[in-house]
């Protein structure tokens, strides 16, 4: 096969295909708006009737302004958080087709504005950021959200600024040209637009229609031919993996999964490589029988020779223990096509914990056997999946302890334990993206790992670091965990030899980018995998005044499928413009500003320290409510010195102020891989489980309605409780409650709830008798109320956006009658739960507080 192509040579590639993208889906219907009606305190503010920019007044409607006093909107209303962003206005010929779904839904695309103002200096007197959320695909698997397909290969692009067309162009000169919506140049459109089948006109064509589309592209858009699909698979078998079950949990997660490893024509190759302090390759013989089983009862007659050359040919180790140039013991039979070796594969994977089980060796030797997971795939690229539960301890990338002791929650903390403690893994993440390799790592941990060390690999390879603390196969829930969120990242839908570049239009500069994965230049993304579970946004700023009634934002995606074909995923979404802060106000998306100031306070931590993140989420906020109160406010506003905000943006103060509480940020002693970790998952998780691991839903299930917990016929989903607010006020003594944080569930039980209640859910009457920590609600037949709550943690874990697995806890809240010696046993996991109530006064000020605290800066 052909060498894997280095960046250069990418990068001049994806210059000359030079993309540029779309979305799908459609905001709420035009005119809407999503803050009206909504609460109280929602006092008119600045002028309701807002003064349009002069270029638009006679055409485009803005969203109208409402002010709300925050503290007087207590509690605060968090149904606000599930609303959609504001609807973005457009002129109606502003598409060819004035379809919903010409410009992107906020599922793919959204904008932190959804009114740009048309001047730098008006966007820095807003102090609100610019920036753009993208999640090209937002489920697992393709066929659970297909998006519209153009498979013609007739690709029509801007010949200046290389944008693909789209919904928003114009078609010019006798509809023989089209003119770019970014650039404004025209260009000759191709000649088959009107040379289509069945009736079809150049109307009708998909990417003409809708935001979000997929191009099958041409042959010039390919590097070097279609490689197959390869998982590298570095499994530790250290002592430590063999007693704590990891080694035979991952193998049989595996073996199990094998049928949904992507192979839709066949091609998908695997490896295996155990590593302790040596490096154990696995030699696959091909199977001399074939995997179809129809073909087998086709040649039944011929077989006892098969048979018997089936059973001599097993899978060979061959044990390489030099460490410091670690080389492939054979040439072939160590990277090996999955259908051809299937039933070797079988038998390795089944006898694999048998062949360590009396291994003693304390070592995993993680950089060597990177280095030579590496060799084996260089030429074609692929994906390594890391496997370990103990710190590096031999050869290079080989990490020590750190203290924590002495800096944990003091001024050096960060930069102590949470930058890299080996530069190896982040100069092997350039390697591994010039040989087009992905890395993904599973810590399944019994001490210190170093997660801030480790997970640069993986995020600068498009990769991701999944922690499980304290992991251990005694406990059937953590065995569970693991394999269901294994299994599922195997089985995700992967797009190869990846790219993704963002463009606007005239005057609009992508600045900064945020996610996991390797800037090859200044717009251009590398993702030698490119994974559907996560998120990425980029700052952007405006280099030149905008004089048009709005802009246009693409953004492109060029990939290869599992099955070989080239495409290029495309996202366009437009926003109006404006001249008047209050438009920029009234419009402004609180869900991503928040995810802009999350990834802002990620890499301050890395450059600076947690005390400067938080601060900086601090004036961020203070900036922003003194320009409102300067701006948009009446001057009336009486002696009582109300906190006020726009109320579509009432939610963000509430957000900062847990992001603050947030284990990646609070103050406090916090082991560092569990520190690592949250910053890891708040760099680049998905909008929507972003925002719920910052705030968490918690759902009142004592006293939910009838219906909750049933399926809904129309939408034929559960029908869920409602939320209510994230403080222990709310909670009763006698209730129970399901907080969600988007990586755990927890089920707090009142610890006053009356016996019919235990019963119902439980099977047992006497509270002190229920189970507590991690387990999993028993099945009850004869309770419809415990099928219900079964039914809506089901819902929840059944998120096909994503690969995680929420394990579910079960705590019990305190009883003036609880035993003392009962409530020191669950304290730790009732004060782990207890800090979900984000409202409250924990580790810092409660919210009311925090809003104080603002009140009293402004006034003064």
């Amino acid at each position: 096969p052909q060498s894997a192509p280095g960046i250069d040579q990418l990068t001049q590639q994806f210059n000359d295909v030079n993309l540029y993208g779309s979305a799908q889906q459609s905001y709420p219907p035009v005119g809407a708006n999503p803050n009206m009606g909504m609460g109280m305190g929602m006092n008119m503010g600045a002028n309701p009737n807002m003064q349009l920019s002069s270029h638009a007044a006679a055409v485009l409607p803005m969203n109208q302004l409402y002010t709300t006093d925050l503290l007087n909107d207590f509690p605060p209303p968090i149904k606000d958080l599930s609303l959609p962003p504001p609807p973005v206005i457009l002129p109606n010929d502003a598409t060819l087709s004035q379809r919903p779904e010409s410009n992107a839904s906020p599922d793919y695309f959204r904008c932190t504005l959804n009114t740009i103002p048309t001047t730098n200096s008006l966007l820095k007197r807003s102090k609100l950021p610019l920036g753009v959320v993208i999640r090209p695909y937002t489920t697992l698997h393709e066929s659970e959200n297909p998006v519209p397909v153009v498979k013609d290969t007739v690709i029509a692009r801007c010949r200046r600024c290389r944008a693909y067309i789209n919904p928003f162009v114009q078609f010019v000169q006798s509809d023989r040209r089209w003119r770019c919506n970014l650039c404004a140049l025209q260009n000759d459109v191709p000649s088959a637009f009107d040379n289509m089948e069945n009736g079809r006109t150049r109307y009708d064509r998909e990417e003409l229609n809708y935001a979000v589309v997929d191009f099958v592209a041409p042959s010039q858009y390919m590097v070097r031919s279609p490689e197959p699909l390869v998982y590298v698979f570095i499994i530790e078998v250290s002592v430590i993996a063999v007693k704590n079950g990891m080694l035979a949990t991952v193998a049989r997660t595996i073996l199990e999964s094998l049928d949904r490893i992507p192979n839709d024509k066949g091609l998908t190759r695997v490896a295996f490589l155990a590593v302790d302090s040596a490096l154990h390759y696995f030699k696959i013989p091909e199977s001399t029988k074939s995997s179809n089983p129809e073909k087998d009862d086709d040649n039944d007659d011929d077989d006892d020779e098969d048979e018997d050359d089936d059973i001599n040919s097993q899978p060979q180790m061959l044990v390489v223990s030099d460490l410091d140039e670690p080389f492939l013991p054979c040439p072939d039979g160590l990277l090996v096509r999955l259908d051809q070796c299937r039933s070797q594969i079988e038998t390795l994977l089944a006898n694999l914990n048998d062949m360590f089980h009396d291994n003693l060796n304390p070592n995993f030797a993680l950089g060597p056997a990177l280095k030579a997971a590496h060799k084996l795939v260089q030429p074609i690229g692929g994906r390594i999946q890391v496997l370990g539960c103990s710190l590096p301890s031999l050869g290079v990338g080989k990490l020590n302890v750190r203290e924590e002791e002495s800096v944990s929650g003091k001024p050096k903390e960060a930069q102590t334990l949470m930058s890299a403690a080996d530069s190896f893994y982040k100069s092997f993440a350039v390697e591994c993206n010039k040989s087009q390799v992905t890395v993904d790592m599973f810590l399944c941990s019994t001490s210190y790992q170093d997660v801030a060390t480790l997970a640069n690999l993986p995020r600068y390879t498009a990769g991701q670091t999944h922690f499980y603390p304290a992991w251990s196969a005694a406990k059937e829930e953590d065995v569970i965990k693991l394999s269901k969120e294994f299994s599922n990242h195997l089985s995700m839908d992967v797009a190869l030899e990846a790219v993704m570049r963002v463009r606007g239009s005239n005057g609009i500069r992508m600045a900064s980018f945020y996610g996991n994965f390797f800037n090859r230049s200044s717009d251009l993304c590398s993702f030698p995998s490119f994974p559907r579970d996560q998120g990425y946004l980029i700052e952007m700023s405006l280099e030149d005044n905008i004089t048009k009634p709005y802009i246009c934002l693409q953004a492109a995606v060029l990939h290869t499928t599992v099955g070989g074909q080239r495409r290029i995923r495309v996202l366009n979404l437009a926003i109006p413009t404006t001249t008047n802060i209050a438009d920029v106000f009234a419009s402004a998306d609180q869900l991503a500003i928040a995810n802009f100031y999350a990834q802002k306070a990620v890499e301050k931590v890395f450059s600076n320290s947690f005390q400067d993140a938080r601060d900086l989420l601090m004036k961020h906020m203070l900036e922003i409510l003194q320009v409102y109160k300067k701006e948009c406010v009446s001057r009336n506003v009486g002696s009582s010195s109300p906190l006020q905000l726009s109320t579509n943006l009432r939610m963000l103060p509430l957000l900062l102020h847990s992001m603050i509480k947030h284990i990646a940020f609070r103050t406090g002693k916090v082991p560092s891989d569990h520190r690592a970790a949250a910053l890891n998952f708040l760099g680049s998780a998905p909008l929507p489980k972003l925002i719920k691991n910052i705030y968490p839903s918690i759902y009142s299930l004592h006293n939910m309605e009838d219906e909750c917990g049933l399926v809904d016929e129309n939408t034929e989903t559960i029908i869920m409780p409602n939320s209510v607010n994230a403080t222990a006020v709310t909670l009763e003594r006698f209730g129970l409650y399901l907080i969600d944080n988007a990586c755990e569930l927890f089920l707090w039980v009142g610890g006053e709830a009356v016996p019919q209640l235990i019963q119902d859910v439980f099977g047992i009457e006497d509270i002190s008798n229920i189970p507590v920590g991690k387990c999993e609600l028993p099945v009850l037949n004869d309770s419809p109320f415990n099928q219900r709550i079964r039914n809506i943690i089901q819902s929840i874990r059944d998120d096909h956006s994503v690969i995680t697995w929420q394990s579910l806890y079960v705590v019990k809240g305190p009883s003036p009658s609880e035993p003392i010696a009962r409530s020191r046993e669950v304290a730790a996991l009732r004060m782990w739960a207890s800090s979900e109530f984000v409202e409250d006064k924990q580790s810092t000020i409660s919210y009311r507080e925090f809003l104080g605290s603002f009140r009293e800066k402004i006034s003064n």
